[in-house]
């Protein structure tokens, strides 16, 4: 699949069809992962790749996500902070989340050329999924996904935003863009 059409294609997906996926895919996506950049080179995430029913019931009960418990497979993303914070002190807890989000995008796209589907969850009960899950105390649970064949019919995809209303050229509110001989080449 091209990339265009991976970027386009994807869709969060809330409902599965019964079909268990090959792991194996599941972790073809996960290695993927390791070509996100990452501050200083030093990776920083870890994986959890979770099949028990229970652990992902109550994953589904921890986010209010009903939906979640009828996947086969969750997956979840684990930054391991210590490094990056000894590396970057005070700037690692910008650095973790963006790269954490770099991977995330790789891996969303890698199921989407598979033929997997998901829906990032990022909002549940922190210290519960992280008992849960038996994370330990100085890592972050960045988010999670349940992974599954997608039992949803595909609707259309429409940009978020119209471009020319989200960018500025050289300074914020400046919507013109001059060549190199400062004639204006784009006016939104």
């Amino acid at each position: 699949m091209e990339l265009d059409r991976a970027i386009n294609s994807r869709q969060s997906t809330r409902s599965y069809k019964p079909r268990k996926p090959d792991w194996r895919d599941i972790l073809e996506c996960i290695d993927a992962t390791r070509q996100a950049p990452m501050v200083g080179n030093i990776f920083s995430l870890q994986f959890i790749v979770i099949k028990d029913e229970k652990v992902i019931k109550k994953l589904a009960e921890l986010s209010s996500q009903d939906f979640v418990e009828r996947a086969k497979y969750v997956v979840a993303f684990i930054s391991k902070t210590k490094k990056t914070k000894l590396s970057f002190k005070n700037r690692a807890k910008k650095y973790l989340p963006q790269q954490a989000g770099a991977a995330i995008q790789t891996f969303l796209l890698k199921l989407q050329e598979i033929g997997l589907s998901t829906c990032w969850i990022g909002h549940f009960r922190d210290d519960e999924v992280k008992k849960l899950l038996k994370v330990p105390e100085d890592n972050e649970v960045e988010a999670f996904f349940p992974i599954g064949y997608s039992n949803e019919k595909q609707k259309p995809k429409q940009a978020k935003g119209d471009l020319y209303e989200l960018l500025y050229f050289d300074k914020w509110g400046n919507r013109r863009m001059k060549d190199i001989r400062g004639n204006t080449r784009l006016e939104g």
